[in-house]
């Protein structure tokens, strides 16, 4: 399910339960700290917005925070999934987990295969440091929506035309508030977005 309460992509899920994973103690840290922040959460409409991921090891899979799970507190494993294969083409992912992983899952994905040294992956709202920052760091073309094979193409394209690797942020201009950081953790992920913030 996306923000919107629509699919974005063909998800296959196995449903089983997941452990406690590498990371898990900081998804939960890092998040607390953006839902005290408002930047995670669910807006007046009961939709819930902003997720988290973390990468599983030296591999392209990596573990994200479940669709709707803005309005928790705190998560369990059973309110993660672990993405294992991912096709922008199709449009098309598979994951493990008791929940669906997030709609914005292709997205985390394309940041882990552009840069392998991202570990770590926030996606947040924020709209005051969004019309900050709009098209003064790498910025998504206004047209491409969010949750959707165009944007990964966009974010891969970031990668390759911009300076994105090293300002470890970028926003989506066709999704208010949108604003993604990412880094070596969520440590340096969460700095880097509060470092912008205090700008």
């Amino acid at each position: 399910m996306s923000e919107t309460g629509s699919i974005k992509f063909t998800c296959d899920r196995v449903a089983v339960e997941l452990s406690r994973f590498l990371g898990f103690d900081e998804l939960n840290e890092y998040r607390r700290k953006l839902l005290r922040l408002g930047t995670i959460g669910i807006d007046r409409n009961g939709v819930g917005f902003g997720n988290l991921s973390v990468r599983n090891g030296a591999t392209s899979r990596f573990y994200i925070t479940g669709s709707g799970t803005g309005k928790l507190l705190e998560l369990t494993p059973a309110d993660c999934a672990k993405v294992v294969a991912y096709d922008f083409t199709r449009n098309w992912l598979q994951c493990e987990g008791l929940t669906v992983a997030s709609s914005e899952s292709l997205t985390h994905a394309a940041v882990y295969e552009s840069d392998p040294l991202t570990c770590a992956v926030i996606h947040c709202h924020d709209m005051k440091l969004w019309k900050a920052l709009l098209h003064k760091v790498p910025t998504t073309p206004e047209k491409v929506e969010y949750g959707t094979p165009e944007m990964a193409y966009a974010v891969r394209g970031l990668f390759d035309n911009t300076d994105v690797r090293k300002k470890k942020i970028f926003l989506m201009a066709g999704h208010e508030g949108g604003v993604v950081a990412f880094g070596k953790d969520l440590r340096s992920a969460f700095a880097q977005l509060t470092e912008e913030r205090r700008k």
